[in-house]
């Protein structure tokens, strides 16, 4: 490595990529950014992560990284000054990242690529998404975010995949009975350091400059 910082390969649009981006973001920290196109994978990535996902952190020792839900928990182990790893709140966040990851993603990919999997129609797919946005909704009841009054680890783990889900379809996610869901999302939307998250860069090519994220400038 050519930097002092960690090396963090990601996608734009990837949504396991913004939260680990966000994860770096709410600790406060730097890494040196390298932006991939996910059909021409740079070689120097695939050299420590095999397999071929992104995000891949690569740490100054030379640990590799390759979870997004690490890369956060390490981000934040690392400073952690908004207290998104409240430990009162802990063991729940990870109950709902878990449940996020293992269950809403499977039937997430189902209803947006419905075309690829025709053994249920699109709706019946997004109709078996919505366990899960209702388990959000009902905790969103009484608080600005998943967990209470602040955010936690659980918001931004959570969030880039509901994204995800509304954007499949806007006008029939506005339509669905989950106010206060489409609430979160719209503030998480306008948030400074998601629109931070969503900054545009140029795909990496070797010999490069590097790009530190996230840009102050």
């Amino acid at each position: 490595m050519t930097s002092s910082l960690p090396l963090l390969y990601s996608f734009r649009r990837c949504p396991y990529a913004m939260r680990a981006r966000l994860g770096i973001l709410f600790a406060e920290l730097e890494v040196q950014l390298r932006e991939i196109v996910l059909k021409h994978k740079p070689p120097q990535m695939l050299a420590i992560s095999p397999k071929g996902t992104v995000p891949v952190l690569q740490l100054t020792d030379g640990a590799v990284i390759e979870e997004s839900r690490e890369i956060m928990e390490w981000a934040l182990a690392q400073q952690d000054p908004q207290g998104l790893l409240d430990t009162a709140n802990v063991a729940q966040a990870n109950v709902l990242i878990d449940n996020n990851d293992n269950e809403f993603k499977h039937w997430l990919d189902r209803y947006k690529y419905a075309d690829r999997h025709p053994e249920m129609t699109q709706e019946a797919y997004r109709q078996r998404g919505e366990a899960f946005l209702q388990v959000l909704e009902e905790l969103l009841t009484d608080h600005n975010y998943l967990l209470g009054e602040s955010v936690t680890i659980a918001d931004i783990g959570i969030m880039p995949f509901v994204r995800q889900f509304a954007h499949v379809d806007r006008d029939t996610f506005y339509s669905l009975p989950y106010p206060n869901l489409q609430r979160w999302l719209q503030d998480w939307l306008a948030h400074p350091l998601f629109v931070q998250v969503m900054t545009k860069y140029q795909p990496w090519q070797e010999g490069d400059d590097i790009v530190v994220f996230p840009d102050d400038t």
